[in-house]
């Protein structure tokens, strides 16, 4: 569980370091945009990222379904709540808001694999069978 406060602890410090110089370039909506963007990203990463947490003790297909299966259910969650967030708010309808939902996937994407990677190489050893 240690890699999940990672997670989230590492997307909070992204968006501290991002959302100064935003808000100072596109005022308060970057602050919307950003904090919206950075919460529908992370939500589903961190489930992700448990699921694969869980799997990888099992056999290698399970680990490879939990990897490859956590990035679609990543994919179609991000972008279904994100469509349905920037077609019934207002203040959401705008293109910034999708730069803002890409660079966090992009961003938890990243930090979800280091993760995974460097649990993979310090993990125990897989049972075959």
């Amino acid at each position: 569980m240690k890699q999940l406060v990672v997670l989230i602890a590492g997307t909070l410090v992204f968006w501290a370091i991002v959302v100064y110089p935003a808000r100072l370039l596109w005022g308060d909506s970057a602050v919307l945009f950003s904090a919206t963007a950075g919460l529908l990203c992370l939500v589903p990463t961190a489930g992700t990222l448990a699921w694969y947490l869980k799997a990888f003790h099992g056999a290698p297909e399970t680990q490879l379904l939990a990897v490859l299966g956590g990035t679609v259910v990543r994919m179609v969650v991000v972008g279904g709540i994100g469509m349905v967030l920037f077609h019934t708010i207002p203040e959401l309808q705008y293109q910034r808001f999708w730069l803002w939902v890409l660079a966090f996937y992009l961003f938890t994407l990243t930090l979800e694999m280091v993760l995974i990677t460097r649990h993979a190489a310090t993990g125990q050893p897989q049972k075959n069978g």
